[in-house]
């Protein structure tokens, strides 16, 4: 978190935050325009970005992609936030303001476990639960198998899709189709990439929810934040995550 206040407390790097925000996955050219500064210049706020998870790279080809990440800023408002401001604090830092309609959003996050352990949370319906707003997993995690996403309060399935590839504990791809409403289930298939890797004591866990509609829903990807959140929280102190929108389903978890 230190990283991340030190990050954020310089104005261009605010504004660089901010150009990500109203388009993702821009390169340091495009970035490069928007500032009266040498590329170097550019470049070295981009690395600090980036050392302190507020910002995600893909490559794409030759080309070098950047992407806001609002974990780490999921995260402060969960630590430092929520506490204070209970009921209405979902709504002062509604994930609108995190994120905005893109074809692609990356989410990366440092969690203090085992790649083992970490995809046992993530395949696990009961562990799964815990942190996926109260909704279980059911799948039987071999390519091309199945999956289902169900929560004991609906009528139906809330998500549908199949496991496209399933490498653990390295790399999981699954398609998703939303079905928790008319609007989402109109939205269609998109896909979501779960990446594991070792980094010493603990694992850096992307995710990257891809072929969305150019005018996708935000109700299709705004909850990824919170969803990483809980899993980390309850994978290094085996508690709950208790912000007003980790418990909108209920905690029958």
């Amino acid at each position: 978190m230190e990283l991340v206040f030190k990050a954020m407390a310089d104005p261009t790097r605010r504004a660089l935050l901010d150009a990500l925000f109203r388009e993702d996955g821009q390169t340091l050219s495009m970035l490069e325009t928007r500032f009266e500064m040498t590329r170097p210049g550019v470049t070295k706020h981009l690395r600090i970005l980036e050392e302190a998870g507020l910002i995600v790279t893909k490559r794409r080809g030759r080309e070098k992609l950047h992407f806001l990440n609002p974990v780490p800023i999921r995260l402060v408002h969960d630590r430092w936030v929520s506490k204070y401001t209970e009921e209405w604090a979902a709504g002062l830092v509604g994930l609108k303001n995190d994120l905005e309609v893109s074809m692609e959003k990356v989410f990366e996050i440092y969690i203090r476990t085992t790649p083992e352990r970490l995809w046992e949370a993530i395949t696990d319906p009961d562990i799964r639960a815990k942190y996926h707003f109260g909704s279980h997993i059911e799948s039987e995690w071999t390519p091309g198998s199945p999956y289902k996403q169900i929560h004991p309060d609906a009528p139906g399935p809330l998500v549908e899709g199949e496991n496209l590839e399933v490498d653990p504990p390295r790399k999981l791809v699954q398609s998703m189709h939303a079905l928790w409403g008319p609007e989402a289930s109109a939205e269609g298939t998109s896909r979501v990439t779960w990446e594991l890797e070792p980094i010493g004591d603990s694992c850096r866990l992307t995710v990257t929810h891809d072929q969305l509609g150019e005018d996708a829903s935000e109700e299709l990807y705004g909850g990824w934040p919170m969803i990483l959140s809980g899993l980390k929280t309850w994978l290094e102190t085996g508690e709950l995550l208790t912000t007003p929108g980790s418990l909108m389903y209920g905690d029958d978890r």
